[in-house]
C-alpha cells in the first residue's frame, strides 16, 4: 500500500467529523465551550470594551460554576449520592467540589482581578488542550495560527497551575482585608480558609500544597538574614509558624 492511499484510510475530517464528535461527546464540548466563554468574561473584565466589567465578572463565576458542577456529574454519578458522612468527605476530596465552592463564596463579595485569576487560568489550560482536540478533528492543517497559541499554552501548563496555585493562596490575605473594609462579609475569609485547606490536601493538583511550601522556604531564608531588624524577623517567624499550624495535619495519599 501506497503512502497515499494509507493516509486516506484514517478516519474522515471536517465539519462532518466535527457534528459526529460534538454528538458523541455532548458533555465535554459543553465543558470547553463554557470555559472559552469564562476566559471571554474574563478578558471582558479586564478590558471592558463591548461588557459591563461587573457583569463580566459574576459571568465568568457562574461559568466556572457550570463547569464545576459538570465535571462533578462526570466524577460522581447520580446513583452514588447519598447523605452520609462518607459521601460528603468523599465530594469534598474533588477538585471540582471546591471550586464550586470557591464560585458560591465570591458570588455577593466586590469583584476583584484576584477572584477571577485562578479560574481564567484553569479554564485557558483545559480550553486550550480540548481546543487541539477539536482542531484534529477538523484536519491536521486547520488554523495553524491557533494551534501555536495553544501549543504556547500548554508549554506554559506548569506555570499556569503554579500561577493559579499561588493566587489561591494570596487570596486569602486579601479576602481577611476587603473583610475589614466591607467589600465583604465578616464570615467570608473563615469560608475562604476551608477552600484553601481543601486545595491544600488536593490529591489531584498538588500544587497549592507544593507552592505552599515554596513560599514558607523563602519566608524562612528572608527570616535568617541578619540585616533584617530582630522585630521583622520575630514576626515573619510567628507568622510561619501559624500558617504551619492552620494547615491539615496530614497530607492525602496519592491515588
Amino acid at each position: 500500500m501506497s503512502e497515499g492511499q494509507s493516509g486516506d484510510s484514517g478516519p474522515p475530517k471536517g465539519l462532518p467529523a466535527l457534528k459526529a464528535h460534538v454528538s458523541a461527546n455532548k458533555v465535554d464540548v459543553a465543558l470547553w465551550a463554557i470555559r472559552l466563554l469564562t476566559v471571554l468574561c474574563t478578558i471582558g473584565y479586564v478590558l471592558p470594551i463591548f461588557n459591563n466589567p461587573v457583569s463580566a465578572f459574576y459571568k465568568a463565576l457562574l461559568g466556572n460554576a457550570a463547569v464545576s458542577a459538570l465535571r462533578l456529574h462526570q466524577r460522581v454519578p447520580a446513583r452514588e449520592i447519598a447523605l452520609s458522612r462518607e459521601f460528603v468527605a468523599r465530594f469534598f476530596l474533588e477538585d471540582s467540589a471546591h471550586y464550586l465552592f470557591y464560585s458560591l463564596i465570591f458570588m455577593n463579595v466586590a469583584p476583584n482581578l484576584l477572584i477571577l485569576t485562578p479560574i481564567f487560568l484553569f479554564a485557558l489550560l483545559h480550553a486550550a488542550s480540548y481546543s487541539l482536540t477539536i482542531l484534529d478533528t477538523l484536519g491536521q492543517n486547520s488554523l495553524w495560527v491557533a494551534r501555536l497559541l495553544i501549543s504556547l499554552v500548554e508549554f506554559q501548563s506548569r506555570n499556569i497551575l503554579r500561577a493559579a496555585a499561588l493566587a489561591e493562596i494570596l487570596l486569602f490575605p486579601l479576602v481577611a482585608v476587603m473583610a475589614l473594609f466591607g467589600y465583604c462579609g465578616l464570615l467570608t475569609p473563615f469560608v475562604y480558609y476551608y477552600f484553601v485547606t481543601w486545595r491544600y490536601a488536593s490529591r489531584r493538583n498538588p500544587y497549592t500544597r507544593n507552592t505552599f511550601r515554596e513560599l514558607r522556604v523563602l519566608a524562612e531564608r528572608q527570616a535568617e538574614r541578619p540585616a533584617l531588624p530582630a522585630a521583622l524577623r520575630g514576626a515573619l517567624a510567628s507568622g510561619i509558624q501559624l500558617v504551619c499550624r492552620m494547615a491539615p495535619p496530614t497530607e492525602p495519599q496519592p491515588q
